[in-house]
């Protein structure tokens, strides 16, 4: 009886790799290949629950659409700097960030931002570099959106 059992149980778990990799096929035609821009203006509230929030929908979309077939990218100004401000005391959201570059997201910061609020990007925020600062948000975000990038804002 344990043969049939074991036997059982390789099939049953044969058959669940098949759905999910179905399923990954599927979204891959469903969805194809994608360019979006994520803009991130806002505070994120008691615990960055609101950075939370647009992180978790950033890597769900990862997740639906696959990183391969995405080209994403994040663009801070205003009162979103502060969530890579806050990235550099908060462990969870250093890890959503990073976890996020690893699957090739870009953060891009406005510079009118930093200086207008006298924020230095080396020391003050979190995993930031010459390269993805931007002069200015708002236009990088009509710039990407001109390029076909899809807006959303979560």
């Amino acid at each position: 009886m344990s043969i049939h059992k074991s036997v059982l149980t390789a099939i049953l778990s044969l058959f669940a790799v098949l759905v999910v990799q179905i399923a990954g096929v599927e979204a891959n035609e469903r969805y194809g290949k994608q360019k979006v821009v994520y803009h991130i203006n806002y505070n994120g509230g008691a615990d960055d629950k609101a950075y939370r929030g647009a992180l978790r929908n950033i890597q769900n979309h990862i997740n639906a659409v696959g990183a391969e077939n995405l080209e994403l990218k994040v663009v801070l100004h205003g009162n979103g700097v502060g969530l890579l401000k806050s990235a550099k005391s908060n462990q969870k959201l250093q890890m959503d960030v990073t976890n996020l570059k690893t699957q090739q997201v870009s953060f891009h910061v406005c510079n009118n931002t930093l200086a207008g609020r006298k924020i230095d990007y080396n020391t003050d925020l979190f995993e930031v570099f010459d390269d993805d600062i931007v002069p200015s948000g708002v236009a990088e975000l009509s710039r990407l959106q001109q390029m076909g990038y899809t807006y959303i804002k979560p």
